[in-house]
């Protein structure tokens, strides 16, 4: 009876210690993605052309596309989406549909909360601090910290991100510098946070950003070492919100423009907001 009762004690136990950890982890996404709220220009200064006349004739048709006359130049989004989002690889993908949240702050920060519903549910988060998932609800699968490689890593993808998903943070200014690559393309180079990251963009006639690619830090590979690897992909369905142009479709993965590129993560964005100010969080 006593080892039984040991057992049963020591599961109890580790079942409120994953509990506590858990809470914690949802703590932590409260207060991070309330302080990338908080980043949200109070009073934006509006768009017009000639803000972007300088630039290279392929970013100037991007911005003319992505952002209307008059519009608020706020400069973070939260978005909702959809899709599927991979648990295997290129040969065996295992494609699960998702459910995700995300807050999008750039050069500061993001958080992406998601939801993978099943009979092995997965949930958890990333974001520019940390990358925290786990199965059932309370067993970490997925447990990193802050540190030099997860802070590169994250900064790509949200400095990638935001050019397409929030283009006033993007535009030509202190840390924000664009150079052609060619009639349809052309590259921005974002600094903050200590980092500089380099995305290039590929327009369509409209200035639609039907392609985003760059070099990523990542370990997302066989030896799992960290290095540079091509990280894209492509975006459509654009739709209008609050005078911004983004994409509601998205499909990124690794090795992007090679034979060996796979898109594991599939969007399908239901809601974009650009909220105007802590008093609409109230």
């Amino acid at each position: 009876m006593y080892p039984f009762l040991i057992i049963v004690g020591l599961i109890f136990f580790l079942l409120l210690a994953l509990l506590a950890l858990r809470l914690f982890d949802e703590h932590a996404e409260r207060l991070e993605w309330a302080r990338l709220s908080a980043l949200q220009p109070s009073n934006p200064a509006t768009f017009n052309s000639s803000l972007v006349a300088d630039l290279p004739e392929p970013a100037r048709r991007f911005f003319n596309f992505a952002i209307k006359p008059g519009t608020p130049l706020l400069s973070v989004a939260e978005i909702d989406m959809g899709g599927e989002f991979s648990l295997g690889t290129k040969d065996k993908p295992n494609y699960q549909p998702m459910d995700a949240r995300q807050i999008l702050a750039s050069p500061m920060g993001f958080v992406w909360k998601l939801k993978i519903p099943g009979a092995v549910s997965v949930t958890g988060s990333d974001s520019g601090r940390w990358t925290r998932f786990r199965i059932l609800g309370l067993i970490p699968v997925a447990r990193m910290e802050e540190s030099v490689n997860h802070t590169r890593s994250a900064f790509g993808r949200y400095v990638a991100e935001s050019v397409f998903w929030t283009p006033a943070a993007v535009l030509p200014g202190p840390g924000v510098v664009w150079q052609a690559l060619g009639s349809d393309s052309a590259r921005v180079s974002v600094t903050g946070n200590g980092l500089t990251q380099e995305v290039d963009v590929k327009v369509d006639a409209e200035g639609r950003p039907v392609e985003v690619h760059f070099m990523r830090w990542t370990n997302a590979n066989a030896e799992k070492q960290h290095r540079l690897q091509p990280f894209g992909g492509y975006l459509s369905d654009f739709r209008e919100v609050q005078g911004f142009h983004v994409p509601f479709d998205v499909e990124a993965g690794n090795m992007f423009g090679t034979s060996d590129y796979f898109a594991f993560f599939k969007a399908k964005v239901t809601a974009v907001r650009f909220r105007e100010h802590a008093r609409e969080r109230e």
